[in-house]
């Protein structure tokens, strides 16, 4: 990985009330949903899309929205299901290693993308599993040839994370810790006790 610039990437909604976070809105109202969506996006990018050890970018749709904070770059995430979104992200980035995250999980820090990329330096891919089956975060060392790990994926499911492990089925890969995203009114609740902080 020497020489090769480290990649972060965010991907996120353009917060729009009534848009995004469709789950969470129904068990809590646009407007709650609308604010969340907000407050996780600044504090990502407070927390980890200011660190000078990886370039952050944000992974935007629709294509064509804004306006996103200069400091950070954008890419359009494309058309497609999530995998084919994520896909077609880290293939256009520059060389390196790239780690993808949500924008919707309180508990991420810093030191969980830095040990993301420490274990890219020796292994395939890494993964933070979600307690729902999913993944908070996964990153691909990108070596020499990108390995579509987003096919056949059923996404939004308890298999999302089992799915993706099968398509790199030899590949050596890390777990980080688990961690839980804010899909629903339950989710919201338990967030508001502090217990995702």
């Amino acid at each position: 990985m020497t020489g090769h610039t480290r990649h972060l990437v965010i991907f996120t909604r353009a917060p729009r009330v009534g848009q995004g976070k469709r789950r969470l809105a129904r068990d809590v109202g646009d407007i709650t949903a609308y604010r969340f969506q907000r407050t996780m996006l600044a504090g990502l990018l407070r927390g980890v899309g200011a660190d000078a050890r990886w370039k952050t970018w944000l992974a935007i749709t629709p294509d064509r929205s804004g306006p996103w904070p200069r400091a950070v770059a954008t890419l359009p995430q494309g058309r497609g299901d999530l995998g084919r979104r994520m896909a077609s992200v880290a293939r256009r980035l520059p060389p390196g290693p790239v780690v993808i995250i949500g924008s919707d999980i309180p508990g991420i820090r810093a030191a969980d993308i830095a040990a993301a990329f420490r274990a890219l330096g020796a292994k395939e891919a890494v993964f933070g599993p979600a307690r729902d089956g999913g993944y908070w975060l996964i990153g691909l060392r990108r070596r020499l040839r990108f390995v579509d790990p987003f096919t056949h994926v059923r996404w939004s499911s308890e298999h999302a994370l089992e799915d993706t492990l099968g398509n790199l089925a030899g590949a050596e890969v890390v777990l980080l810790r688990t961690l839980t995203d804010i899909d629903d009114g339950e989710d919201w609740r338990r967030y508001q006790r502090g217990e995702f902080s």
